[in-house]
């Protein structure tokens, strides 16, 4: 047996295992622990909307701080923290093996798959340490976070325009976020043929709904960084509490930040179909 032989072995069992029941599982797990974190921070969002949420943060954190309140609240952090990390490793076998689908293989998809991971990896990272006692690490507050991270990045040389550049990215990927979304892209990702009727209208609505308003918060939030870069000011940025409350302060008010935390609140629950009805 030579060494190309062993190393096509090698590869083999490599992707099988990336194929295995267990990564299915895995990805499951995490689209139910994203479902989670979006659907509390929506209702974080609604609470504040309408006068109820005084001292509540409507990002990851002040998601983590409510499943820490309730019984059994550690266990549900572990939950939530493996679940976010099965989500990771499954991208990552995307970006190594390719997704599912004819086009899964392509280099495009395969480096937002390694996007992903990278991404999740952080924030199962974040949950985990939280559960374990670190309550710095998962409930921090975004807006100090992101304020921290673009006064570091300006201080570097050309850190202005890496703020810009990164800002422009970010509000990109919400545009790409909604448009996917309205246009209905997720159709391709999910088992249409074992859906009833109800359930595809059901997953149209949570989908459309849900995908624009998350895709509206990313914009939002890239434009903030945006600003920072210009004006050359880290307290510019705002993470997502700051983002979300910035828009009861345009014209119409608590109603825009009333529909845009409905519509994380529908993403969370669109996760959760997600998880049953994905092709993995």
């Amino acid at each position: 047996m030579n060494a190309r032989t062993v190393s096509l072995g090698g590869r083999g069992k490599a992707r099988q295992a990336a194929n295995s029941s267990a990564m299915d599982m895995a990805a499951r797990w995490g689209f139910a622990a994203r479902g989670v974190l979006y659907l509390l921070i929506g209702v974080l969002a609604l609470r504040i909307a309408f006068g109820g949420g005084e001292g509540k943060q409507a990002d990851r954190g002040g998601a983590l701080a409510e499943v820490a309140q309730q019984p059994m609240g550690s266990v549900l952090l572990w939950a939530l923290g493996f679940g976010l990390t099965g989500m990771a490793l499954w991208r990552l076998s995307e970006a190594l093996f390719g997704a599912a689908g004819p086009d899964g293989h392509k280099t495009g998809k395969r480096l937002l798959s390694a996007g992903r991971a990278v991404f999740y990896g952080f924030v199962a990272y974040s949950v985990l340490a939280f559960a374990a006692g670190d309550a710095g690490s998962g409930s921090g507050s975004s807006d100090q976070q992101s304020r921290d991270i673009t006064a570091r990045a300006l201080e570097i040389p050309g850190g202005q325009w890496i703020v810009g550049i990164a800002g422009v990215g970010i509000a990109g990927a919400g545009v790409w976020i909604g448009t996917r979304a309205a246009l209905r892209k997720y159709h391709k990702h999910l088992k249409l043929s074992r859906m009833s009727r109800r359930e595809k209208r059901f997953a149209d609505v949570t989908g459309v709904a849900g995908g624009v308003a998350r895709g509206v918060l990313f914009a939002a939030v890239g434009v903030f960084v945006v600003r920072a870069a210009v004006a050359y000011e880290p307290d510019e940025a705002k993470g997502l509490d700051d983002t979300l409350r910035s828009f009861a302060g345009t014209p119409v008010g608590a109603w825009l930040l009333g529909a845009v935390a409905a519509g994380l609140a529908l993403f969370g629950i669109f996760s959760f179909m997600m998880a049953r009805r994905r092709t993995v």
